[in-house]
């Protein structure tokens, strides 16, 4: 049993969560577990990935998970339930907003001279209801966290706007505090509005995703005898036969038993045109039937289906993180217990000194309409604890990766690009070398016989050997002689090798088909890029075959296309030099490594990695797994349904090379992406607190500034969309 098979992967929502605090309190749960290899908690999708060991079961992790305040849910959200959480945080934002507009009102008008009777008892009443109505959720994730011992954004929001609602029925007692009811009211409704422009902004970050599930079909045509049912896709077994005329969707996936059509596969590909498919291909379930009739027999049904997989893969990505964050991840961690530390220190400061610092406020007061000079020693406490508080609530450092991702991974997916692994989507920004497979990554992969010297007995002979074999060379031989109509004698003692070619007995006599052994013999045909196999007897050498496998339409504009983004490409092959020259060449390729075995590409890239270079393999996934592993990117190029490529950290589900350099782009840009959005994250904080806690900066415009950061993040990182 292979590795990938002994560990469980788990996919799973975490609700609750609130800010950066929270997800990391989470993975810290999740790690303690043994057996536990890789946790990875995003805070804007609100799932989790874990992969462990085959004794961790879905039972552990709801323990671990419940354990630290927050909820564990199997069911990964839908698209109704996110809709529903978008409608709900309007609904608060709408309350809220309708609540403190007209206290604010009233506030400036008392602050005016125009006296509001009873107005510190409106202040207590409305802030009241702010916080324990539309804010209760609020004040709920500050108590689940307190309650287990950590803090998170909801706790410093609870405890700024309490803090400053308390002054307004403290300002009725003899104690004659200012009242600062209203500003507790806007942080409740500061808060809400941003939590709702954030869920809005979330919801359409993640469309890429949900036009992807909009692909999936609902129900299926089914062929039962004479009768053909319409049926729910869940209830569609393997092996049924199901109908799909022009114009209609692919239930699930499956192949052509009888018919032709041309198929939309631009959900997943990001190609328009039509592909054209005749019976015995495959098609996928969601593509769309652009023209024609086909019968079908399932192949796949549920979470095996190509789609199914295909979103599970881009979850995973959406769930996974990168190096940059982890730095962030350690602040966020102690950002909330020092915000509230340097909170109580300033307002204590302010409260002992203030006759020495009012000087300092009258000053700014000229500049800064909002500062109030003459409101106290305990007013002005108050007010730069409240502000002090508001202000430094970590969203905008918990969404800075998060975001990123499933702007980045979404784009991707839209274009049949998936990317599944967080660390390799950071080494993209320093990607300096790309190594490319020839064979069905720049070729097409359907090689086909040019020439041969061999006479029809021996070329029969040599292709009933080969017909043992499943390499590409050796189906265009055997398709040669069947396209020539000879026949082929029965072969024996068949021995294939890896990399070096296949021996057999045929009519009595032993062929070896494989490599030249002096590659100079062909030297005129290794120029025009035919790849030589030489067939030797028990008389020596009896003859070659060139084969032409031709290249792909668009190869030469990808290697283009890297060149200008600054890196080297790289062509692996098999071939003999000469071959690999000329097809280079065709390229512009101007480093070609030829004679390659396939187990000599993994030690290739390790080649390139010591001396400095960060390198990417693209290889087909199947004989290339080892250096795709082995690489700082393992690209991989998909081919139909093919998405098990477990060894490849990017997926490229088409076969078109431009894809390659789109995925680098999409790669840097999310990186950059994430570097842009946490500086600004940090550089707000540095800015913000000092001033908050220097009495600059009120309450209100403290509430506004840290819901900007947070939404500014997230359309910095909708810029991602755009990027190719």
């Amino acid at each position: 049993m292979d590795e990938a098979e002994e560990k469980n992967h788990f996919s799973f929502a975490v609700e609750g969560m609130t800010c950066a605090s929270c997800a990391r309190i989470v993975e810290r749960g999740l790690k303690k577990i043994e057996g536990i290899e890789y946790v990875s908690v995003n805070l804007a999708t609100e799932k989790a990935y874990v992969v462990g060991n085959t004794s961790i079961n879905e039972e552990i992790l709801q323990r671990a998970v419940e354990k630290t305040g927050y909820h564990y849910s199997a069911d990964l959200p839908a698209d109704d339930v996110l809709e529903q959480k978008f409608k709900e945080a309007g609904k608060r934002a709408l309350i809220a907003g309708g609540v403190t507009i007209p206290l604010m009102v009233l506030m400036i008008l008392h602050m005016s001279g125009i006296h509001i009777p009873g107005f510190a008892l409106i202040e207590t009443a409305a802030g009241l209801y702010l916080i324990l109505g539309p804010g209760k959720n609020t004040l709920k994730g500050a108590s689940i966290a307190l309650t287990h011992g950590h803090a998170n954004m909801d706790t410093l929001v609870s405890i700024g706007a309490v803090a400053a609602w308390l002054t307004a029925p403290l300002s009725l007692t003899p104690l004659k505090l200012l009242s600062f009811g209203t500003i507790g009211a806007m942080v409740i409704a500061f808060h809400l509005a941003g939590r709702y422009i954030e869920a809005k902004l979330k919801r359409k970050a993640s469309r890429d995703i949900r036009a992807i599930l909009a692909g999936e079909a609902r129900a299926a045509r089914v062929e039962t005898g004479d009768t053909i049912r319409e049926v729910p896709i869940e209830s569609v077994r393997i092996d049924s036969i199901l109908v799909v005329r022009g114009g209609e969707k692919v239930p699930l996936d499956g192949e052509i038993i009888e018919g032709s059509c041309a198929v939309d596969e631009s959900m997943i590909t990001g190609e328009p045109i039509p592909v054209a498919k005749q019976t015995g291909e495959e098609v996928i379930g969601g593509t769309i039937l652009s023209s024609g009739f086909i019968r079908v027999r399932v192949s796949k049904v549920g979470a095996d289906t190509f789609l199914s997989r295909m979103i599970k893969l881009v979850e995973d990505a959406q769930s996974s993180t990168v190096p940059l964050q982890a730095f962030a991840d350690r602040i966020s961690l102690v950002f909330v217990p020092v915000v509230i530390s340097i909170a109580l220190i300033a307002a204590i400061v302010w409260g002992l000194a203030y006759d020495s610092m009012a000087p300092f406020l009258m000053k700014a007061s000229q500049i800064l309409p909002w500062v109030q000079p003459d409101m106290g020693a305990a007013a002005t406490a108050i007010f730069v604890f409240v502000a002090t508080m508001v202000i430094a609530c970590p969203c905008a450092l918990g969404l800075a990766t998060p975001m990123a991702l499933v702007a980045g991974s979404g784009a991707a997916a839209r274009r049949g690009i998936i990317l599944k692994n967080g660390e390799a989507i950071g080494n993209a920004r320093s990607l300096s070398t790309v190594l490319l497979d020839k064979t069905g990554t720049l070729t097409q992969g359907s090689p086909s016989v040019d020439s041969t010297n061999l006479s029809d007995t021996a070329l029969a002979a040599v292709a009933s050997i080969e017909s043992a074999s499943v390499h590409p060379l050796a189906r265009a031989v055997v398709n040669y002689a069947e396209e020539k109509k000879l026949p082929l004698p029965s072969a024996s003692e068949i021995s294939e090798e890896t990399g070096r070619g296949i021996s057999g007995s045929c009519n009595g006599s032993l062929y070896h088909i494989g490599r030249p052994e002096d590659d100079s013999r062909y030297k005129e045909l290794t120029q025009t890029g035919a790849t030589v196999i030489e067939v030797g007897g028990d008389e020596g050498i009896l003859g070659w075959i060139a084969i032409r496998d031709p290249l792909k339409s668009d190869a030469p504009a990808m290697i283009a296309r890297l060149k200008e983004l600054g890196i080297t490409p790289v062509m692996l092959t098999g071939d003999q030099k000469h071959t690999a020259l000329a097809v280079a060449s065709e390229l512009g390729i101007d480093e070609v490594r030829a004679r390659v075995k396939p187990e000599e590409k993994a030690a290739i890239v390790r080649e390139y990695q010591g001396k400095g270079e960060i390198v990417a393999m693209v290889g087909d996934g199947i004989n290339d797994a080892a250096s795709l592993k082995t690489a700082d990117i393992g690209i991989a190029i998909g081919s139909g349904t093919d998405l098990s490529i477990e060894s490849a950290d990017l997926v490229l589900v088409s076969d078109r090379l431009d894809r390659i350099a789109d995925a680098i782009i999409i790669s840097r840009k999310t990186v950059r992406t994430i570097r842009q959005n946490l500086f600004w994250a940090f550089f707000y904080n540095l800015i913000a607190l000092p001033a908050a806690a220097a009495g600059l900066l009120h309450p209100a415009i403290a509430e506004a500034a840290m819901s900007f950061s947070s939404i500014n993040v997230i359309l910095n990182s909708l810029r991602i969309r755009r990027s190719v």
